[in-house]
């Protein structure tokens, strides 16, 4: 006969989920219980710890002790009922490496009193008061906040022995936070290898109070683009342009970054330019700017080609505000609304593009109008037809006339946006969007509209003035970029200013010193021409296959569709 152990398990006695330890009983025992009352079989009792859900029961070997193997991991503990079953428990909450408290949910489970309790995870009192002061200064909390009724009542439901604090407590621990905050960023400024760029501009609230803000962009050690805003803080009056100087060159030092300052972009008001020399001859006194500062000023972009817009939209055509008073018309009411909804839906045209209503100070706010409603054109004159108070549908003529006001500030507004965008550096991309923008008022002024003509003649005034003014540091970074080099720079002077121009050459000049001030191979008052004959190892020759015109006009074109902006130039060439 077998040998093989026998389980007994008694019906009555067995119940799901509880496990029962087998009885091992050999050949001769079995035959013996055969003729025994059941009730002279002493049981072994049931496992009722919560830790064996998470074992498993392995068949006994003859001669070595019971073993239970765990569920997951597969590790075996000794099963002896004189163990106990604390080494399960460890095993469960700090060894398995498969099992964590976040696989049963990140709880524990009691059953002492039959309910399901739930136990959390060790409760750090250190760490739950910073989380709730980093959540304050993220979503800009008032510190009353940690002292409200209901809040501590969650915090207690979720953890009976949370130690709350007061706001002062709060105010305390955020002021903390702050200055961590501002030695870390300080480390982070000197520790990067290169200058670094600023931008800065004057603000004033509603009640009349000035405020200054100072932006630092620089790239890291990690060779990442960093943009932080610096300070944000009161100017007190007189908003002069010494106060401000000394605003600035305090800041600076503050920071300790006096030595790092490479440029800093400002809007273009006159006294900006006076405010820049003072802060020149500043900085000058430790010998730390870039040949001598000339780099200094940088003239906002974005600000240039507002002036440049505004300029135009003062004598705005008739067709333009019939347009706004058509949108005026159909955001006046909820019924006119419903009408022009079901003007869309009859035209077969998507009803989610939304209708923009401009605003005077926002020019980008009239080409949004203007482009949404030359896509609704189908739609208000079907309004036209269905509401006979509907009286400043413009007419097919004027509707013309706008897509060409649409189509020419199409260029300024996409233009306006690169140049806003804080992602990727985009000194490199001035230089072709602002050609860009020459070649367009160049082809509208020769128009045969007399109206675009005459709107491309004042808005060529005001190019003309602000493109002599531009820092020269934007073609410089240009040619650094291997995606255009100096041909590119070459072929867009020749077009403005005609081949050999001085503009050009004074471009290149400042590159070569450029280069020779961070190679450190000459002096800056050296002369250009031997610089680059035996010094600057400035390859005139090296550059993209941009040779001809047409391979020029290639790249701009690709610019233009913004596919060069995303940096896949490997893929293009």
């Amino acid at each position: 006969m077998s040998s093989e152990p026998i389980g007994l398990v008694h019906e009555e006695d067995s119940v799901e989920g509880v496990h029962v330890l087998d009885l091992d009983v050999d050949e001769e025992a079995g035959t013996n219980l055969q003729g025994r009352a059941s009730g002279s079989v002493k049981r072994k009792r049931p496992l009722k710890s919560q830790w064996w859900q998470y074992f498993e029961m392995l068949p006994k070997v003859e001669g070595e002790e019971k073993r239970c193997k765990c569920k997951v991991c597969g590790t075996t503990y000794k099963a002896d009922s004189s163990m106990g079953t604390g080494n399960l428990q460890r095993h469960i909450l700090k060894q398995c490496p498969r099992q964590g408290t976040r696989d049963i949910a990140q709880a524990l489970l009691e059953q002492g009193d039959k309910s399901l309790a739930i136990r959390s995870q060790k409760f750090s009192q250190e760490r739950f008061r910073e989380l709730l002061i980093l959540a304050i200064v993220r979503h800009d909390l008032p510190f009353q906040f940690v002292e409200n009724e209901a809040i501590r009542s969650i915090f207690t439901y979720l953890e009976p022995q949370v130690n709350h604090f007061t706001r002062n407590t709060a105010r305390t621990d955020i002021l903390k936070m702050h200055k961590n905050e501002y030695n870390r960023l300080a480390q982070e400024m000197h520790s990067c290898p290169g200058k670094i760029c600023f931008t800065s501009d004057l603000w004033t609230s509603i009640v009349t109070d000035g405020y200054v803000c100072l932006t630092a962009h620089f790239i890291d050690s990690n060779w990442v683009l960093q943009k932080r805003i610096i300070n944000f803080s009161y100017m007190p009056p007189p908003h002069s342009v010494i106060a401000l100087c000394d605003k600035i060159n305090s800041l600076f030092n503050a920071w300790g970054i006096q030595r790092k300052v490479f440029t800093i972009t400002l809007d273009n008001a006159a006294s900006n330019d006076v405010f820049v020399g003072l802060l020149r001859d500043h900085l000058s006194l430790n010998c730390s700017l870039v040949n001598d500062g000339e780099f200094l000023h940088v003239r906002c972009c974005a600000h240039i080609l507002n002036l440049i817009v505004q300029e135009d939209l003062k004598i705005i055509d008739h067709s333009v505000d019939k347009i706004r008073e058509c949108v005026k018309y159909v955001k006046g009411s909820q019924v006119r609304k419903k009408k022009f909804v079901e003007s869309v839906t009859q035209t077969s045209l998507d009803p989610k593009k939304s209708l923009r209503q401009d605003v005077p100070t926002r020019w980008n706010s009239t080409y949004l109008m203007l482009s949404s409603a030359i896509y609704y054109r189908r739609a208000f004159n079907h309004l036209k037809l269905t509401d006979t108070n509907f009286t400043h549908c413009p007419l097919v003529d004027e509707w013309v006339q706008a897509e060409k006001i649409c189509k020419f500030l199409e260029v300024f507004y996409e233009t306006t946006t690169l140049f806003s965008e804080v992602k990727y550096p985009t000194a490199n991309l001035y230089f072709p969007r602002v050609f860009t923008v020459q070649l367009t008022l160049s082809q509208a002024l020769q128009s045969s509209d007399d109206f675009m003509r005459s709107m491309a003649n004042r808005m060529f005034q005001k190019f003309d003035k602000y493109w002599k003014d531009y820092n020269i540091l934007l073609s410089i970074a240009v040619i650094v970029d291997p995606r255009f080099k100096k041909q590119f720079v070459e072929f867009c002077y020749n077009k403005l200013y005609g081949h050999g121009s001085n503009e050009l050459s004074l471009v290149k000049s400042k590159l070569v010193s450029l280069f020779e001030e961070y190679m450190g191979l000459a002096s800056k008052s050296s002369s250009s021409n031997t610089s680059t004959s035996s010094h600057s190892g400035i390859d005139d020759n090296a550059s993209l296959p941009l040779n001809s015109e047409s391979g020029c006009m290639d790249v701009l074109k690709l610019t233009n569709l913004g596919i060069l902006n995303l940096h896949k130039w490997p893929e293009i060439f």
